[in-house]
């Protein structure tokens, strides 16, 4: 296993210009992560590819892997053309992951507005679905490269349509980002879900919220509160001090064999820096100890 962190974490320091994504790999290297995720949160290496190579050959320079690139996508489209022109797309962001040097790509798949969000209407999209994403695994395949589909984006983002997409895509390099919190945005119990889908993972993220039940409702309009599918409340936490059970849910990956990378993801209000790194040695010590 290589715990290592997301960029993503370190966002809101790339949009405020306090700090590049260059030196964020010095950063995550000095808190003794084994690796960075790519989240092109704050810079875009479509507009600059020139910036791919920089950061495969600051992480090698700092002695941590690149582990894998996440790109958005939606393959829900109005017509076939536009349709036809988003694999396209996502083709060519499998070119920048092979010029970053990852063997793991993430692109979403698909959303919808909550009104369309039925497991009906999920199963008339899925043979789309699952084509654009064999198209796109078999041309990742050339450059040794996984695809996935991480659960969120509340359409496909329960544990058993994941399932389904993977199986329906069938391809051994298209897999899954496993995020161990993304469950309980559509009500989903972590641990069980986790336990479902964990010898599906290419991936997993390590994620904690703060939970609150529809009927105790923290305030509307308060920063970083969202609803669940069922109308519950979240926000996102320091890894560790959330309501997840996350001791068992790293007990679960470890018992399962998995082997691969591990990154912290942080999406708090708190101070991002000091948030990652605490959440980051609480995900060491846990792993450790279980």
């Amino acid at each position: 296993m290589k715990l290592g962190i997301s960029s993503y974490c370190l966002s809101k320091g790339f949009l405020a210009k306090e700090l590049t994504v260059l030196e964020g790999i010095e950063w995550i290297a000095g808190q003794g992560g084994e690796h960075i995720e790519i989240v092109p949160a704050g810079f875009n290496l479509t507009e600059d590819p020139q910036l791919a190579d920089a950061i495969r050959m600051k992480a090698k320079a700092a002695g941590i892997d690149v582990s894998n690139y996440l790109v958005t996508a939606n393959f829900v489209t109005p017509d076939m053309d536009s349709y036809e022109n988003e694999i396209e797309r996502i083709k060519r962001e499998v070119d920048i992951a092979a010029r970053l040097g990852v063997k793991l790509m993430r692109h979403d798949v698909a959303s919808r507005p909550p009104s369309e969000n039925s497991n009906e209407q999920f199963i008339k999209d899925l043979p789309l679905l699952a084509e654009a994403c064999a198209r796109i695994a078999d041309y990742a395949a050339a450059f040794g490269i996984t695809t996935s589909v991480e659960n969120h984006g509340y359409y496909v983002q329960a544990s058993d349509r994941v399932q389904s997409l993977i199986q329906a895509v069938g391809r051994p390099n298209y897999r899954m980002t496993l995020d161990v919190g993304n469950f309980l945005c559509v009500d989903e119990d972590p641990v069980s879900a986790v336990k479902n889908t964990i010898g599906l993972a290419a991936m997993v993220h390590v994620k904690d919220f703060y939970y609150r039940p529809s009927h105790r409702n923290p305030g509307n309009g308060l920063p970083g509160w969202l609803r669940t599918s069922g109308g519950h409340y979240l926000r996102g936490s320091i890894v560790g001090q959330g309501d997840i059970d996350l001791r068992e849910i790293i007990r679960i990956v470890k018992a399962s064999g998995y082997d691969g990378y591990i990154s912290i993801e942080f999406e708090g209000i708190e101070e991002y820096r000091s948030a990652t790194q605490t959440g980051f040695e609480f995900a060491r010590r846990i792993w450790d100890e279980v």
